[in-house]
């Protein structure tokens, strides 16, 4: 049995395919089209998916899935809450509502664009999904639990922004939904676009900014607890429309020039918004456990990508247990829709605990000799590659890390990714100024050993998707200060031999080699590029960045500039003499 599950049109739009019960393919378009944040119809995506299963066409499929409903409930509802005095009225929100629902209609949720691309289904079932729905089966149904209260937190679904449900048995009930615009998620993504940042992609750099800031920004009146939840004043936070900033403005003071100096005001804003973000979800929480009496929780919606909320709540005790999509913003919809349409067909919607998310495309030995050879690069085959690189980290190398599948979701967890040594701040300055070309404030995340996690980290067991932090133990704090963050805590990758050889092997051997079973890792791109997926891609992102080495598959390329330190054999002999 195939499915395909879709999401598009919003934003991270992506196509994921579940054989038999599994999910064996999901990527998102970004990746393929190399457009940042692509929001259009995922073409590529799609056509991957099929290739991935010997598929020319759709014919063969089972059923395709949209993570979203039919009917245009979504702008309907918006033009609902502006006539209802729910929001700011306005002409321009009452026209946009319009346009919506006239775009929607027109689209038929991605209909009209599957036929005219991929043809006919040709017997295949056509099912959507309620966004939010698709939200809580991406998470439920894979987080090997079989009961548990089920978190949907976003901007916003067809109706409403936060949702509540009771999950047993494989069976997902509805207990409450918070409707829009009460959004935790706009309520963050206003504050994000004030501190001169982009929404729907840069609210994790409120959460990083928080840490160096004290909550001292008054906020009353926008986000308050509630009985049974939380309030988000719409009036507050919006002026003529939606997205207009002129009440906070007025508030807070200018939007932030991205250009200009972060200021202890900026960091005082952020970590007060953080701080009543946290209170939110800790109440959304309680609430959901009063209604069902479960303390295993699921988290899904782009609010479930606050790994310092999700620290926050797991550490606290108000919980048993946590499994957070890793795909949690609306790239995981796609799988979501995709388990959901089984039920349509006649049979349960496939449920399993999630190890890993190494779906997306990988490359030959042969595609990628091509690649290097299509430059002619000086490069050089070695034997256990993974104790070389490890030497070479060691050594204070900064190393991109291109390997196997690509990953599905935000985060590079280790086959895609760009690697340092932990123990050296400078090398984490040197990654943010040279490499990444980023703010010198952002956090970087560090990827242990599971056997060892305990040790390095507070309370940490299971953590493979880095979407929680964790309290660096104190005794740890000098020993890897590169990835322990102004708070003290840092967002873990745990990484087992079973999920990744590879990726375990050469961490245990920077371990044998300096004591610290732990390396830096950040995502393989650019600031404002997406993540690398292809041999192609890397090879141009070595050669823009400052990085001082590229492991692709078995194969080292050194930077022109590491030819002063001797030549590639030299080096490498040495690494294998170190390892």
């Amino acid at each position: 049995m195939r499915v395909l599950g879709i999401n598009c049109y919003l934003h991270d739009t992506a196509a994921a395919m579940v054989e038999d019960g599994r999910v064996t393919w999901a990527v998102t378009e970004e990746r393929l089209s190399r457009v940042h944040k692509d929001v259009g119809f995922p073409r590529h995506a799609i056509q991957s998916a099929l290739a991935h299963c010997g598929l020319p066409d759709l014919r063969g499929l089972d059923a395709v899935a949209f993570g979203w409903n039919a009917g245009g409930a979504t702008p309907l509802h918006t033009l609902r809450a502006t006539l209802t005095n729910q929001i700011p009225r306005s002409r321009r929100m009452i026209a946009n509502s319009l346009l919506s629902t006239v775009r929607e209609i027109y689209h038929g949720n991605g209909r009209l664009d599957l036929a005219r691309m991929f043809g006919s289904l040709d017997g295949a079932r056509l099912v959507h999904v309620d966004h939010h729905e698709a939200h809580a089966w991406s998470t439920y149904a894979l987080s090997g639990f079989d009961e548990s209260l089920v978190v949907v937190m976003d901007g916003r679904g067809a109706r409403e922004s936060t949702a509540l449900y009771h999950a047993r048995g494989g069976e997902l009930r509805l207990v409450r939904r918070y409707l829009w615009p009460n959004s935790l998620g706009l309520f963050y993504e206003a504050f994000t676009d004030l501190l001169g940042f982009r929404r729907h992609s840069d609210e994790w750099k409120v959460m990083g900014l928080a840490a160096y800031g004290e909550p001292t920004a008054n906020l009353d009146g926008l986000l308050r607890v509630v009985e049974g939840g939380y309030q988000v004043n719409a009036h507050a936070l919006a002026g003529r429309w939606w997205n207009d900033l002129s009440p906070l403005i007025a508030r807070f003071g200018p939007r932030r020039d991205p250009d200009r100096e972060i200021t202890d005001a900026d960091r005082g804003l952020a970590a007060s918004v953080q701080r009543a973000l946290e209170q939110a979800v800790f109440a959304v929480v309680k609430e959901g456990i009063r209604l069902t009496g479960c303390r295993q929780v699921c988290l899904a919606g782009g609010v479930a990508m606050n790994s310092k909320a999700n620290g926050r709540l797991l550490a606290s005790g108000v919980i048993d247990d946590l499994f957070v999509q890793p795909a949690a913003t609306d790239d995981g919809t796609a799988i979501g829709a995709a388990l959901v349409a089984h039920a349509e067909l006649g049979v349960a919607v496939p449920r399993y605990r999630l190890t890993d998310v190494y779906l997306g495309p990988s490359f030959s030995d042969a595609e990628i000799a091509s690649e290097l050879g299509r430059y002619k690069l000086k490069s050089m085959r070695v034997p256990e590659v993974e104790r070389v690189t490890a030497a070479l980290i060691a050594q204070g190398y900064v190393v991109g890390w291109f390997q196997g599948r690509m990953e599905f979701g935000p985060r590079a967890l280790g086959n895609r990714s760009i690697l340092a040594d932990p123990r050296r701040v400078e090398i984490r300055d040197r990654v943010n100024e040279c490499v990444k070309f980023r703010e010198p404030w952002r956090p970087f995340a560090p990827s242990c050993l599971a056997e060892v996690a305990g040790e390095y980290f507070e309370g940490c067991r299971d953590a493979p998707y880095m979407i929680v932090t964790y309290d660096v133990a104190p005794s740890k704090r000098s020993v890897i200060p590169a990835v322990t963050h102004a708070d003290n805590t840092a967002r873990v990758q745990t990484v087992t031999r079973a999920s990744n050889p590879r990726y375990w092997e050469l961490i245990r051997a920077f371990g044998a080699l300096t004591g610290v079973p732990v390396v830096l890792n950040t995502s393989f791109n650019l600031k404002g590029e997406p993540i690398v997926c292809t041999p192609k891609d890397a090879v141009r992102t070595f050669y823009s960045s400052g990085l001082d080495f590229l492991v692709i598959g078995d194969t080292i390329v050194p930077k022109a500039e590491s030819w002063a330190h001797g030549d590639l054999h030299g080096l490498v002999q040495r690494a294998v003499r170190a390892a």
